[in-house]
């Protein structure tokens, strides 16, 4: 155990008493203080959404910062957690806690997540701009990654796309470590999909967050004040949006490449456009991304 993990929890905890000091004046929720738990699809602006969140602590007596971040897959050695690791996770968040998480909606975390205690938000993306972004980000940006090494031995950019769309089914991988898996485009969300039918879940399309900020952040909003009452924070709504708009920096952001939507048109060729209708057409459809085949 390094100083850093041993010291961190206890500044964490020693924050969250300054809050809980300095908000004492707010009325506290019927049902009790929320976490506030922001899920995502990796690739999809998890540290923008995870700013946003934070940026409730500048109103409400949440934490100032992430109490922690869990993914499905170990970023480094490609094992999947167990689902008794996921459901500690989950158990390990109290009330006022920001999460940030790449979960699975498995039924017993969706179970768990659906109770009062939690104000859960779904961020995802075109797929087509994950798969870009999936690129640089293995390729350049990580280099302790699982698939770096490969990714870096194939010849060119339209190899490692082809990659980022249909996945590894190679023999090297299953030798190195039978848990590792990365399916293609639609099998890697097809764990995720559940949390689009869950009404406890605000879902939010990474793009309406670039391109229609204002009306995205003021949904975020609500989905809090549906949870807390509309009358729990004293705060103005335009200084709440305006202290949600100002949390957000993309500089602090250690994956932040360039935020822009739609860069999928530059690069992909038409055999990238026919594999991908065919590995994860009808996944553009459901997310509400395309209507059918025809783009």
């Amino acid at each position: 155990m390094t100083l850093k993990s041993t010291v961190r929890p206890i500044v964490y905890k020693g924050e969250k008493a300054v809050q809980a000091l300095r908000f004492s004046s707010l009325p506290e929720p019927r049902s009790g203080w929320p976490v506030l738990l922001g899920i995502s699809f990796p690739k999809s602006g998890t540290h923008l959404l995870d700013q946003i969140l934070v940026g409730f602590s500048k109103v409400a007596p949440f934490a100032r910062r992430l109490h922690s971040f869990f993914a499905g897959y170990d970023g480094e050695s490609g094992v999947k957690h167990s689902l008794a690791e996921t459901l500690n996770w989950v158990d390990s968040l109290h009330p006022l806690d920001v999460a940030s998480a790449h979960l699975f909606a498995l039924p017993e975390v969706v179970a768990l997540v659906n109770r009062p205690l939690f104000v859960p938000y779904f961020l995802y993306r075109d797929p087509r701009d994950v798969a870009v972004s999936h690129v640089f980000y293995v390729t350049d940006m990580e280099p302790n990654h699982i698939h770096h090494d490969y990714y870096q031995s194939l010849p060119d950019f339209n190899a490692r796309l082809r990659a980022s769309i249909l996945g590894r089914s190679d023999p090297s991988v299953a030798a190195r470590a039978a848990d590792v898996e990365f399916p293609d485009m639609a099998g890697r969300f097809a764990p995720y999909l559940n949390w689009l039918d869950q009404p406890s879940v605000l879902n939010i399309h990474f793009e309406d967050l670039v391109n229609d900020r204002a009306r995205t952040l003021n949904l975020i909003l609500d989905h809090l004040l549906a949870r807390i009452g509309s009358d729990t924070l004293r705060t103005p709504r335009e200084s709440i949006i305006a202290s949600l708009e100002a949390s957000i920096n993309p500089s602090r952001s250690p994956t932040f490449r360039s935020g822009k939507t739609g860069e999928w048109k530059k690069y992909f060729t038409a055999e990238h456009k026919k594999i991908f209708k065919d590995a994860a057409g009808e996944l553009l459809v459901k997310l509400g991304y395309e209507k059918d085949d025809n783009w």
